[in-house]
């Protein structure tokens, strides 16, 4: 790539009225270009396309109709992204900053760009950085013991994505990342963050069949044996960090 890559970025939304638009403009207020920004629309009723129309002169390609899950939406997206790389932003998340992606997309270019992400919570209070810190090697055995980079924060090569299986209603991000990982060559790390990340969602909701998901999409990747063992540390770990939370604020 001599010239800049095109960078496209997807954002899923629905019924999002209250967060859309901050998302927008986080993409929008980008210093990089080019940028290639699509939107997928799941037939919001709620207000959000009015404010997606204040901003499509500046919208590459915007799409508003029921789909079938927010992995189907993410699926259109990236069918339809001509960019050599993409990034899912969906809404109520942020890239961290208007330069956050000139300085990320640099030579030589990389098959995966990865940062840090802050955790915010409904009223955008700061939450800190994700209790899993991003690895300077991203590889498959970094996701071992948990997801060490949040879907906001990770570039990928186009022709590296396959679709995301529909299988998985929850957790279908980190089998796509670690499909990608199988087949990256090289990954850049950077230290600061580069994406702001709504606390919740459906993975939160549903913490249980998001847990079911992963032990299976782990055994895919790491034989049962392993996974079982993996999960022990991950529990463990899990207590130790909530013992320590709760000694924290008491």
């Amino acid at each position: 790539m001599l010239e800049k890559p095109l960078l496209s970025v997807i954002t899923i939304v629905y019924n999002n009225v209250k967060h859309i638009e901050r998302t927008l403009l986080s993409v929008l207020n980008q210093t990089y270009t080019p940028i290639e920004y699509i939107i997928i629309d799941g037939a919001s009723t709620d207000g959000t396309l009015d404010i997606i129309n204040r901003y499509k002169e500046k919208i590459s390609l915007f799409i508003c109709e029921k789909d079938d899950g927010i992995y189907h939406a993410m699926n259109k997206g990236l069918a339809l992204a001509t960019g050599h790389y993409v990034l899912f932003m969906n809404s109520g998340d942020e890239i961290y900053a208007p330069t956050t992606v000139e300085r990320l997309l640099c030579p030589p270019y990389a098959d995966v760009y990865y940062g840090e992400t802050e955790m915010i919570n409904e009223n955008l209070q700061s939450l800190g950085k994700r209790r899993h810190q991003a690895p300077h090697n991203l590889s498959i055995n970094s996701f071992k013991y948990g997801m060490p980079v949040s879907h906001q924060a990770i570039y990928v090569r186009k022709n590296l994505a396959s679709p995301y299986n529909t299988t998985y209603q929850l957790s279908a991000d980190i089998n796509w990342i670690l499909n990608i990982l199988q087949k990256a060559k090289t990954t850049h790390f950077t230290k600061n963050y580069v994406a702001k990340y709504m606390v919740g969602g459906l993975s939160k909701t549903k913490h249980g069949q998001s847990l079911k998901e992963r032990f299976i999409i782990m055994k895919t990747y790491y034989g049962l044996w392993r996974t079982l063992f993996y999960h022990l540390i991950i529990a463990f770990n899990l207590a130790r960090y909530w013992i320590k939370y709760k000694k924290t604020n008491d």
